[in-house]
């Protein structure tokens, strides 16, 4: 199983991490969230070094659509009623902005992207109306197409054009270039501001977490606010192209968009630990819609959701003031990366960000979605097995469409052998 960005990129290797190592900045992930922030810290001069457990950018950000866009589904008729108006033009501020920034270093490095409008698409025209209401009434060039080109029925798809969609891992490829970088080095303990790994230390003036789900738990209460989502794609050949990008307002719908010829054909998701109509779902809907279509690549994302749909992207609690974390980017990981990059170094060199409130990890997290997290994490501490996942102990269940086991927890994943795969678990399980 690989992506199709996997294919043609070779990121360069980085060493493990051995003995003291002293810093101004430790970011810890090594996805494109942890690059783009550890690169925007050391243009303005200050002295960065990443850490990765594994490969860099060889998790979430290997495994994306690679979307460059401010409209993530139909959201700005829900934060105009969630957060005002002033905030919904904030989040839509903050991820235009973004979304312009990671066009421009695609152009600088000469990293492959296409630029294009991003629709959502919907069965109900009255949510389709309510949105484009919104958009329109925040100032967003909104647009509406009465028939969308997919091989099924919509009552059609609000966009915002001059979107794009890039090659996430050849971009890491150049960032990783500018950055000390130390890859294969997990790190297992945090002690104030020192970052503790197997085979050496970090000693830091301030950290940033950006490992996809934090895997702290003492501070910020994460385990509560996010929960993980799996989703599958494939990458078929003489599908017909798509000159925009689509994706269902419906969680069971499909995404579909073209790049480097190819149509990248997502849905079958399921809340992970749970079932879901995964590469089957899609192989069908292929066969049926697209027969003529040859399967290239195919491959799974795992996204962090957040109880009210908007990142976490601030200081990791109110009692950690030198601690810092990105998570929870709810699918739309590519332009939230950059948002966390713009945000987070601001913060760190203690100047002020427009953005910073909307996204701030300390807001309230009394939302409907902490309930069913809540509900969920209690039914699976009652399950009797002896299959636990390390992270808090809830019950590992058998995903037979990856062959892994899988947290409904939170999101944690390992191998039939018991390697974890997905955090927040931050070691193995004994199988």
């Amino acid at each position: 199983m690989r992506s199709v960005w996997q294919r043609d990129s070779l990121l360069p290797e980085h060493p493990a991490l051995t003995g003291e190592v002293r810093t101004d900045v430790l970011v810890i992930g090594g996805g494109l969230a942890g690059l783009l922030t550890a690169r925007e810290l050391q243009q303005r001069g200050v002295d960065v070094v990443l850490v990765e457990k594994d490969r860099i950018c060889s998790a979430t950000t290997a495994h994306t659509t690679a979307k460059i866009t401010a409209q993530h589904g139909l959201i700005y008729q829900k934060l105009i009623r969630s957060i005002g108006t002033e905030g919904a033009t904030q989040y839509y501020r903050a991820n235009a902005e973004a979304a312009e920034r990671l066009k421009k270093l695609c152009k600088q490095f000469g990293v492959p992207m296409e630029e294009k409008a991003n629709f959502v698409y919907s069965s109900s025209r009255q949510k389709l109306g309510e949105e484009l209401s919104a958009l329109h009434k925040l100032g967003i060039p909104a647009i509406f197409e009465e028939s969308p080109p997919l091989p099924i029925s919509t009552a059609g798809a609000v966009g915002i054009p001059g979107q794009a969609q890039f090659h996430p891992l050849k971009l890491a490829e150049h960032l990783a270039k500018e950055l000390a970088i130390y890859e294969n080095s997990r790190v297992t303990e945090l002690i104030g501001t020192t970052a503790k790994t197997e085979n050496g230390n970090i000693q830091a003036k301030r950290i940033v977490v950006a490992t996809h789900f934090p895997f702290l738990n003492k501070h910020g209460s994460y385990f509560l606010k996010l929960y993980q989502h799996r989703s599958y794609l494939l990458a078929l050949e003489n599908a017909g192209k798509l000159d925009a990008m689509y994706v269902s307002d419906d969680k069971k719908g499909m995404s579909f968009s073209s790049f480097g010829g190819r149509l990248l054909l997502g849905g079958g998701g399921h809340r992970t630990g749970k079932h879901g109509g995964g590469w089957r779902e899609l192989r069908e809907f292929a066969a049926k819609y697209y027969p003529n279509a040859a399967e290239k690549d195919h491959w799974a994302a795992q996204d962090t959701m957040s109880l009210d749909g908007i990142p976490y992207i601030g200081q990791y609690s109110r009692n950690t003031p030198d601690l810092y974390v990105a998570a929870g980017f709810n699918k739309w990981g590519m332009t939230a990366s950059m948002v966390s990059a713009m945000v987070l170094a601001d913060l760190i060199q203690g100047k002020p960000n427009e953005y910073a409130g909307i996204f701030s990890p300390s807001r309230s997290i009394l939302k409907p979605q902490l309930l069913f997290n809540c509900a969920e994490t209690t039914a699976n501490f009652l399950i009797p097995t002896t299959r636990r996942c390390p992270h808090l102990g809830c019950a590992l269940k058998y995903n037979r469409e990856e062959h892994s086991w899988d947290c409904a927890c939170h999101g944690s994943r390992f191998s039939e052998s018991g390697k974890v795969l997905d955090n927040p678990a931050n070691g193995d399980v004994d199988m």
